[in-house]
């Protein structure tokens, strides 16, 4: 009868990889039997063993720079030895790591929830697994909580159902100017620019790349048809925004750390002038709605300068905003 192999031995750095590996296991699954480990990390029984004999040896010394109990590993060794069971009785140092604190915790965990519910993030089992290890790590247990739903909820499921299906998404789409044409796009990625998100599509209507905003997006449906363009196969402008000649030009004097913001507006090539501490320079938007809403989000650092149907847009704009806050006279 032929003797079974006996293990393949570890290097010295596969060996430190491997317990590197072995103790977070461990402590996340709290109970766990010895094959179970070793099919994880498809080793031998034999070597799992090994190694938890050598954790249960190991740990820090303390102040005294001497090996107290409470400073080594430890583990329940009758269920080691008589049921082949791992379970770790006493880990060294991992409390005294740094945590988030429970308000951390808290909003990192809404932070989640919500790009759980972007199409891009599939695997929202790994989400929800790390939302998980952040409430279990936590100094105090994190308040619980809920990211409010929006208008465009019901559109980013569908967005997110037309990219799991492979399939086309159409809709009704309010343009810059007013006009209210049917879109039929394949998906591609959906980004966020301070309070807007917004569709990065192949559109088969302008058979080119185009960026839509949920919030203008009406009537949603996806269709039966399969998508003919994917995020690879496609180049994505790093930009956000793309120039056309029916572009509105308007000149601006903005605050030089706030310039990158405008990046997104700023054609390549256009003119800087440095003038005290501010930079004038000229934006390109599709129509002066736009405008009042890039300038409201950047209040005290970028002014409109031309031209004056562009300064009278803004100065009108602001001014019906602040009236609404005037005390009823009567």
């Amino acid at each position: 009868m032929a003797r079974p192999k006996k293990p393949k031995p570890m290097h010295a750095q596969e060996k430190l990889t491997f317990l590197l590996s072995l103790v977070p296991f461990l402590i996340e699954r709290e109970r766990v039997s010895v094959t179970e480990v070793a099919e994880h990390f498809a080793v031998d029984p034999e070597q799992i063993r090994e190694a938890v004999r050598l954790i249960a040896v190991s740990g820090v010394p303390g102040e005294t720079n001497t090996y107290q109990y409470e400073d080594l590993f430890d583990i329940a060794w009758d269920d080691f030895e008589d049921n082949d069971q791992i379970v770790l009785t006493n880990q060294v140092a991992l409390d005294d790591s740094p945590r988030f604190s429970a308000r951390e915790a808290a909003a990192l965990i809404a932070g989640l929830q919500y790009l759980s519910s972007l199409p891009e993030n599939a695997d929202r089992a790994a989400v929800a697994s790390l939302m998980a290890k952040l409430s279990r790590g936590a100094s105090a247990h994190p308040s619980p909580l809920a990211v409010e739903r929006t208008e465009s909820d019901a559109t980013l499921a569908l967005i997110r159902e037309s990219v799991a299906g492979g399939t086309q998404l159409e809709f009704d789409y309010l343009g810059s100017r007013g006009q209210r044409e049917r879109r039929r796009v394949d998906p591609l990625r959906v980004e966020s620019m301070d309070a807007d998100w917004y569709l990065r599509g192949w559109d088969h209507l302008r058979s080119a790349v185009r960026t839509f905003r949920l919030d203008r997006i009406s009537n949603p449906r996806v269709s039966s048809e399969p998508i003919s363009h994917r995020a690879s196969d496609v180049t994505l402008p790093d930009t956000l925004f793309e120039t056309s000649d029916d572009d509105l030009v308007v000149t601006v004097d903005v605050a030089n750390s706030a310039v990158a913001l405008l990046a997104d507006y700023i054609p390549d090539g256009a003119d800087r002038e440095q003038l005290d501490g501010r930079v004038r320079t000229t934006l390109r938007v599709s129509h002066y709605h736009g405008l009042k809403r890039l300038m409201a989000s950047m209040a005290g650092v970028a002014t409109v300068v031309d031209p004056p149907e562009a300064r009278r847009a803004v100065a009108e704009w602001a001014a019906a905003g602040a009236a609404r806050y005037q005390e009823d006279p009567s």
